[in-house]
């Protein structure tokens, strides 16, 4: 009892302080929303919901050059905003990029005033109902499977989406350092979710440590590369737009921050994961020593970076498939692209991030170890006589 309590002290007077700085970050870099002007992307685009009545083919009239000749008339009805209850037309151009409305379309149109002419154009479809509905299947299917477990880590998992939009988004838009914001925002997130979901208990403090340390690890390394490379992409529509809209952002520190945040997900998985292998070894083996444990917890960890790693990459490969389509229609060599500013940033992003992974394996590993070889995993084996055990019995 006396070592689990020395573990514990140990445990409690190295997270405390990453706790107290964690809150001490939060309240220091909290946006006032004194910076944050309603007129700062001019006036507000009011949009109102629609249902397609009607839908008929009809014959264009002024296209634009390059349209097709085709074009289409979708009657919407009105099912919010001033005009509600009322019926609207709307000429769509067939082609590449072009929406396809049918009868009975959900839609959602953006409503133009300007000197007491109002008018009407497509902005895109409502997607309420479905993401709805498929976010309640998600939640059933944790919940049905995790329990108590999965109700806290979607508890969990809401309450970082709300640090995010409350605190992430607004802190960087006041011209807030991206990667500090970043790094706290993460240290948060982590004590959220890992101490919600798997309770607080030295398993959890291993996981959550071996995390803290390999954030670390990929910030150093994001800071080090996205300089050396020169990665952070100012050419790009939307980085143009950010910077005319709110200056005071850097592109750099929103890279750096996007690398930490991105890394939050699958380090929390593996960190989580290492730590469980070490517990659940030590449970099957009291007598194991951490040098033990540490070797066998390690096997599964390698395994686990090699499935994570390809996951890494085919993600990336799979979002950005439209871009690697467009750069093999213009016969650009694999060079050119691999070193081009858009793939570049991923690259440093995908590979950045892969090193704080394979970093957290042995960090996790070791800490778990450690830690489980010096609290009671559970209750001592019974000793049992000569003449049942065939001359032996069992040790602590």
């Amino acid at each position: 009892m006396i070592r689990k309590l020395t573990v514990n002290g140990v445990l409690v007077v190295t997270v405390l302080p990453l706790l107290v700085a964690t809150v001490v970050g939060l309240i220091a870099l909290w946006p006032d929303g004194n910076s944050l002007r309603p007129d700062s992307f001019g006036p507000p685009t009011r949009l109102v919901n629609g249902t397609v009545a009607v839908d008929r083919a009809v014959p264009c009239q002024g296209r634009p050059s390059g349209a097709a000749s085709n074009c289409r008339v979708a009657t919407v009805r009105l099912t919010q905003g001033p005009e509600k209850g009322t019926t609207v037309d709307l000429q769509l151009y067939e082609g590449p990029g072009q929406p396809r409305l049918h009868k009975g379309d959900p839609v959602v149109l953006g409503r133009a005033d300007e000197r007491g002419q109002v008018d009407y154009y497509f902005s895109d479809f409502q997607r309420r109902s479905p993401l709805l509905w498929l976010g309640l299947l998600f939640a059933a299917a944790v919940i049905a499977i995790g329990r108590i477990r999965g109700l806290a880590a979607l508890i969990g998992l809401g309450l970082s989406f709300v640090l995010l939009v409350s605190f992430v988004l607004p802190a960087i838009l006041e011209g807030e350092n991206a990667l500090l914001v970043a790094i706290v925002a993460s240290s948060a997130i982590m004590f959220l979710l890992m101490y919600l979901a798997h309770g607080v208990n030295p398993k959890t403090t291993a996981a959550l440590l071996g995390t803290l340390v390999s954030l670390a690890l990929t910030g150093l390394l994001a800071v080090v590369f996205v300089g050396v490379a020169r990665v952070a992409n100012v050419n790009t529509e939307e980085a143009s737009f950010l910077q005319n809209a709110a200056s005071q952002v850097s592109l750099k520190g929103i890279l750096l921050g996007g690398i930490i945040i991105g890394s939050l997900g699958v380090l929390n998985d593996v960190t989580v994961t290492q730590a469980s292998a070490v517990w659940a070894l030590r449970e099957a083996d009291p007598a194991a020593g951490a040098r033990d444990l540490y070797h066998r917890a390690m096997a599964i960890g390698r395994d686990h970076i090699a499935s994570t790693v390809d996951t890494l990459v085919l993600a990336y490969a799979g979002a950005a498939l439209p871009l690697l389509l467009l750069f093999t229609l213009a016969s650009r060599p694999i060079a050119d692209v691999v070193t081009g500013s858009l793939v570049a940033e991923e690259i440093v992003r995908t590979l950045v991030g892969g090193i704080g992974l394979v970093a957290s394996v042995p960090v996790t590993t070791g800490l778990a170890a450690l830690v489980a070889t010096r609290v009671q995993t559970g209750p001592k084996p019974r000793r049992l006589p000569p003449w049942v055990s065939g001359g032996t019995h069992s040790t602590d």
